[in-house]
């Protein structure tokens, strides 16, 4: 399974690092990946990295403000979220992926955090 923490109420312009620990099975042999979910939204995808974090991807709403990086050693993936902005607002989930290719779909990923909340106040 897989525990997301670090949401929380910030201002327009901060900063916040999401944290996701994974238990139950091997997480470095999994992608890992972050989604977000706004209101009346679909979840969209964020951001992900490779298996050993040597690569990252991103969407185009985030890049040059996110950043996703794991530690395998600690079965955890983070995103450090700087420059924030009142449409960051949304639950972010992380989750896992036995894919073979980088993906930015939902359905290839298998294990799911329950998703914490980032609140950005304009």
């Amino acid at each position: 399974q897989l525990q997301a923490s670090g949401g929380g109420l910030v201002q327009a312009g901060g900063s916040l690092r999401l944290s996701c620990t994974a238990s139950g099975f091997t997480f470095g042999n999994y992608r890992a990946g972050w989604f977000r979910q706004a209101p009346g939204k679909e979840r969209e995808f964020v951001a992900a990295t490779s298996r050993n974090g040597g690569a990252t991807y991103y969407a185009d709403s985030v890049k040059g403000r996110f950043t996703i990086s794991r530690g395998n050693a600690k079965n955890t993936v983070y995103l450090e979220m700087t420059s924030l902005k009142s449409e960051d607002t949304a639950v972010y989930y992380c989750a896992a992926s036995q894919y073979i290719y980088y993906s930015d779909n939902e359905n290839h990923y298998n294990y799911w955090g329950q998703g914490t909340q980032v609140t950005v106040s304009s």
